[in-house]
């Protein structure tokens, strides 16, 4: 008997993947809620389970689709259904989605359903639009129902050119020679950065830098495994409660102040960034944090995260340091309004009093969206954040 395998609902708001690489070729055994495939969304990576158990026979969807939620991407057979399997169809040309646009020219009034359509299009999609100064009304869907896709408004932006901004120029292309390599970004790659240009044009993007003296933090966790990353969402999470403007976010002309502090912690992968996200920050002992810190990241760097591990986040901590940097400016992560960096924390020199000692110390970075945080409230945080760290209750380790 054969099973589908569907691309998973990975999110309320989601409403399509990428296939980025299939583990498993046509002709393979698999077991079940062993690793198939592994996708990407504007979301999260993840690997996705087989739904059953049997053999490969066929695969719908090639690596590099993007293909709506609940389609089928592949099947799974019996040994007897796939005696004979399948080759794995070849992946048919795209639609000319944006020729056929030109052709009714950029004004085409779109039909009653392709404007109902777009109020479903994902955040990721109205995002590219909102860049690109792209009015979807002026895109043809080529999604379910209609729906216009990611593709559909690349496609739109690669025929049209972009808007030109007052004041914005074009950047402009280097030549390149025969030995250059050129590769396409991968689909991570492409919402990081679609994602941070986005951040850099919403927000009033300043930043504060305070030196921190972590000596008596280094002392308390002589023989104990916490990391320094711990006591720092610790006490980051504690001034968010002292200081709730810096726990919010901006809905047009409206602050939104969150009860839950959710504090996002970044994760270098091989092929990019992601920021799962300690839930109840705030309600959590240190050891319970750096718990949660380790389970987060352990489960990033094996494609294991789920939507909710990477939703709801209300400020970003973020480590440079851990690769050596002295500090950073990190750009907000979208919706928040502030994220703190961490630059590497080891002995230098101190004044102290007459005298010029070693002690451990880091410089940490707070950058905040001067639209709703004035400079004297950041700095004020940060000063409360560094009362903490340096006079840190033995007690509480």
């Amino acid at each position: 008997m054969a099973t589908d395998v569907v691309m998973p609902q990975m999110g309320e708001s989601v409403v399509e993947g990428t296939i980025v690489r299939w583990i498993k070729k046509v002709g393979d055994k698999v077991d079940r809620d062993e690793p198939l495939f592994e996708i990407s969304t504007d979301k999260v990576d993840a690997e996705i389970p087989s739904p059953a158990a049997g053999i490969l026979s066929e695969i719908r969807a090639q690596e590099g689709e993007t293909v709506p939620v609940n389609s089928i991407v592949a099947i799974i057979g019996s040994g007897a259904d796939a005696a004979a399997p399948q080759p794995a169809p070849a992946k048919a040309p795209p639609p000319s989605k944006a020729a056929d646009h030109v052709k009714a020219g950029p004004a085409a009034v779109p039909s009653a359903g392709e404007i109902a359509s777009r109020d479903r299009t994902s955040p990721l999609v109205r995002q590219i639009a909102r860049e690109h100064n792209v009015d979807l009304s002026h895109v043809h869907g080529t999604g379910i129902g209609g729906r216009v896709t990611k593709d559909d408004v690349l496609a739109f932006v690669a025929t049209h050119g972009v808007e030109k901004r007052e004041g914005q120029e074009r950047p402009e292309k280097l030549p390149h020679s025969p030995e250059d390599r050129v590769e396409k970004m991968s689909v991570m790659r492409k919402t990081i950065a679609e994602h941070m240009v986005a951040s850099r044009r919403i927000s009033a993007h300043v930043h504060t830098v305070f030196e921190v003296d972590f000596s008596r933090i280094a002392k308390i966790r002589e023989g104990r495994k916490i990391s320094y990353l711990s006591f720092i969402v610790k006490a980051a999470a504690e001034a968010l409660k002292a200081f709730p403007i810096v726990n919010a976010s901006v809905e047009g002309d409206s602050i939104v102040y969150h009860k839950n502090v959710n504090i996002g912690v970044a994760v270098a992968l091989e092929t990019g960034l992601i920021v799962p996200v300690v839930k109840h920050a705030d309600s959590l002992d240190l050891a319970a944090i750096g718990a949660a810190i380790t389970d987060l990241a352990t489960r990033a760097r094996g494609k294991q995260l789920k939507p909710d591990d990477v939703a709801g986040g209300t400020f970003t901590v973020t480590n440079p340091g851990h690769f050596g940097a002295l500090l950073g400016t990190p750009i907000i992560n979208q919706p928040q309004v502030a994220i703190l960096g961490v630059g590497s924390i080891e002995k230098r020199p101190v004044v102290d009093g007459d005298n010029v000692v070693a002690r451990m110390t880091a410089v940490l970075t707070l950058g905040f969206d001067h639209r709703i945080i004035d400079g004297a409230v950041a700095d004020q945080f940060m000063a409360h954040l560094k009362r903490a760290l340096e006079n840190w209750d033995e007690s509480r380790a």
